[in-house]
């Protein structure tokens, strides 16, 4: 095949090899010579520039020659963007051997030494006291936290089992029902009201991640925090949810 020289500065190409399962696609200046593009391959397939041999194949996959003269331009090269440049490994490595992540040895450090760095992020932030580290802010944290319970808990004891009830949660329409649960929960903290709508209009069967805590038709029971129901007389109402 005529070698041609072409006047475009730069080209982009892809690059397979026989050490791996994939393509990458680099743009490189065609004033590198042949030994200084294997040095650039090097950080790409892993595998020494003495030990490569390079075929070029065009943008149909065909073969065209071979990259085998190291002092000349790659754009001595009939060399144009869609092209591959396939790397052959004669190193004796194996295929994969540079993908397969579990040889690689993994960097340990004890709690006791990383605690002992100076350089750490945990260090950072025990020095500006941040985080967990700060204790005025964790107080607080744990402080509000306590006082929101405590409300829930004053709402939740003025709602009784067995009573009627109305749901207003935000977004959404008013819904009635009777309270079927009232308490702590294992599915999220805080104080929950278990609600037996009148209509399926509700998420579950009174159970929750396998643990029952009433018992209601499947979709319409439902859980709800104490500040959005009210208790009174609030009779059933006919959705029409039963209608044709």
């Amino acid at each position: 095949m005529e070698v041609t020289g072409l006047s475009a500065p730069t080209v982009t190409v892809f690059i397979s090899s026989s050490l791996n399962s994939f393509r990458s696609q680099k743009r490189y200046s065609r004033s590198l010579t042949i030994a200084e593009f294997k040095g650039k391959l090097q950080l790409i397939v892993g595998c020494p520039a003495s030990c490569m041999e390079l075929e070029l194949y065009g943008p149909d996959d065909k073969f065209y020659s071979k990259l085998d003269q190291e002092d000349a331009l790659l754009g001595s090269y009939p060399v144009d963007d869609g092209c591959r440049i396939h790397v052959i490994d004669h190193s004796g490595a194996r295929l994969g051997e540079y993908e397969d992540m579990s040889k690689v040895e993994k960097y340990k450090i004890s709690q006791e030494a990383y605690d002992q760095r100076q350089d750490s992020v945990r260090s950072f932030l025990k020095r500006n006291k941040l985080g967990r580290y700060n204790e005025e802010e964790r107080a607080q944290q744990e402080a509000e936290s306590a006082q929101r319970l405590s409300e829930e808990e004053a709402q939740a004891r003025a709602i009784a089992v067995g009573s009627r009830c109305e749901v207003r949660a935000p977004g959404q329409p008013p819904r009635r029902g009777t309270v079927m649960y009232v308490g702590l929960t294992d599915f999220k903290p805080g104080y929950w009201i278990g609600v037996r709508y009148d209509e399926p209009l509700g998420k579950n069967d009174g159970s929750v991640n396998g643990k029952r805590y009433f018992e209601c038709q499947a979709k319409y029971g439902a859980f709800i925090k104490p500040s959005v129901v009210t208790v009174g007389d609030f009779p059933e109402e006919d959705y029409g949810l039963d209608e044709m």
